[in-house]
């Protein structure tokens, strides 16, 4: 088929295959760009081949590129994507909408894309330019499952001044009822698959799905409109337990502990209306609350073994109290006692006379006070005052901490922790095979089966005081060579500053910020 003829030269098209024969050399090669604006569908070789050709007579027709058919499509490498050709003048294009469309259908149908087709305006099309003319629809990943517990709310205090008293509140007791709901997870979705424009089905990744954590001995889950639920199995408190939401005995003491109630030692947790009066002792695994406004007064002991301890009203030592707690002491002042918090010791107003440890000991930046006795923490010591204008000694010490000692220790506690835990195990097991026959058992053989609990529970409670003791233990190396003692406004003479073994005492007015700097006290 004869493309072009003119007196330079002859372009003709065979089985796919474009020709020139050269009559008279000397063609301008610029002039060529106006016969491929006319002739859409021929594509040169290269530009060299047709510069040689132009310039040199020929006896036989020379290969100088292809002739493309009129509608091509193009498919994307990942499938997901379609392109179509049209090479054909803008004229050819609107005089032939028709055919020009029926062709598009057809070339789309023999490349087998079958998928994704848009719509489209065939007088839009560029002449020789990629149109989209088909898009996949992409897989979509299935949701995660999603977790909401019940929160625990924050142990913040906040101190309060009315004009005519202070307060040191907290939200420190979440009461739950039996059945009350705890959490819950939507479960994740197996996603939506997708199709690339070829019809193939692409499979969607699920969402990832997370385990619901729980205490399983206070909580279940149910089934309720396609979630997992956990509700509460009992009537207790909100609580923490081994990192996961739980819910802990609770056992409420509307008056006072005294000669009325005796000593208490309760496995779970302890509110206190009222006070605990001089001399007596109360002990819980949880949370300790004593919310008497008129706080402690010549107490023995007052011990959380795993929780916090929060005393609304302060205490009044006499020299002889001692508070301890596995978690916190939240206070509202003290005098003349002794704490022993494995977190922290918070005090809203004062500190008088007492021997406080902890791993951090903050009192009131703002007006708070250290006077007399010790504070002895791990990481950091916070008072707004330190000691008194009578010069009154004060000893603020921060223990540093010896990483070497600190990591051979903790390697200890985990071995000891994976003991706990392997022992049981071993122990659960024992009981639950027990349970079955427990009526056909002899009266000696239960007490040893409640022996056997008992040893349960003490194997558990420590396994819960060995893991804090190693999360304290990496807190406090993470913290190694950080320790600090704040004094936001008056830090008297007579106040002892020590930081590992480097101390000094203050023979003047001072505050800031003590810490080590290049191995030496800033002080």
């Amino acid at each position: 088929m004869i493309l072009v003829r003119n007196d330079n030269f002859e372009i003709s098209e065979e089985n796919g295959k474009v020709f020139m024969l050269t009559y008279s050399a000397g063609f301008p090669l610029k002039e060529f760009d106006s016969i491929l604006r006319s002739h859409p569908r021929l594509k040169l070789s290269n530009f060299s081949i047709l510069k040689t050709v132009l310039a040199t007579e020929s006896t036989s027709p020379v290969e100088i590129g292809r002739w493309l058919p009129n509608v091509e499509a193009e498919i994307a490498r990942d499938k997901m994507s379609a392109s179509i050709f049209i090479y054909e003048t803008t004229d050819y294009v609107h005089k032939n909408k028709d055919k020009l469309n029926q062709q598009i259908l057809d070339t789309l149908a023999n490349e087998g894309i079958t998928h994704g087709i848009l719509d489209f305006d065939i007088t839009k099309i560029e002449p020789g330019k990629a149109f989209l003319i088909a898009q996949g629809t992409p897989p979509v990943t299935g949701t995660d499952a999603q977790i909401t517990y019940l929160p625990k709310p924050e142990r913040r205090p906040v101190i309060l001044d009315d004009g005519k008293a202070d307060y040191y509140d907290m939200n420190f007791i979440s009461e739950i009822s039996e059945g009350s709901w705890l959490g819950e997870k939507i479960p994740a979705t197996l996603g939506k698959s997708g199709q690339n424009v070829c019809g193939d089905i692409l499979a969607a990744p699920p969402g990832r799905d997370f385990p619901i954590r729980y205490d399983k001995k206070s909580a279940y889950e149910v089934e309720e409109d396609g979630k997992t639920v956990i509700r509460s199995k009992i009537a207790g408190v909100l609580d923490d337990v081994k990192g996961m939401i739980g819910v802990n005995r609770h056992l409420p003491i509307h008056g006072d502990v005294g000669i009325e109630t005796g000593n208490l030692e309760f496995n779970g947790s302890l509110s206190i209306k009222g006070t605990v009066t001089s001399g007596y002792t109360v002990i819980a695994t949880g949370d300790i609350s004593i919310e008497g406004a008129e706080g402690v007064s010549g107490a023995k002991l007052i011990k959380s073994i795993e929780g916090d301890v929060y005393i609304r009203g302060g205490i009044f030592g006499l020299g002889s109290t001692l508070v301890e707690a596995g978690g916190n002491i939240f206070v509202k002042h003290v005098n003349e006692a002794n704490l022993v918090a494995a977190d922290s010791i918070h005090i809203g107003f004062y500190s008088l006379g007492s021997q406080l440890s902890a791993h951090s000991i903050f009192v009131d930046e703002r007006k708070g006070k250290i006077i007399g006795g010790q504070a002895v923490a791990k990481s950091a010591i916070v008072t707004a005052i330190s000691g008194n204008r009578l010069e009154r000694r004060t000893d603020l010490i921060i223990e540093s901490v010896n990483k070497q000692e600190s990591y051979s220790l903790m390697q200890e506690k985990a071995a000891l922790l994976k003991q706990l835990q392997s022992e049981i195990s071993v122990y659960e097991a024992k009981i639950k095979s027990l349970l079955p026959i427990l009526n056909q058992m002899t009266t000696q053989q239960i007490a040893i089966f409640e022996q056997t609990k008992q040893s349960l529970s003490k194997m558990k409670a420590d396994a819960v005081t060995v893991d804090r003791e190693i999360k304290l233990m990496m807190d406090e190396m993470r913290h190694a060579g950080k320790e600090e003692i704040i004094v936001t406004k008056e830090a008297h003479p007579g106040t002892y500053i020590q930081i590992g073994k480097k101390s000094s005492l203050l023979t003047k007015m001072t505050n800031g910020k003590f810490l080590l700097e290049f191995g030496e006290l800033n002080v």
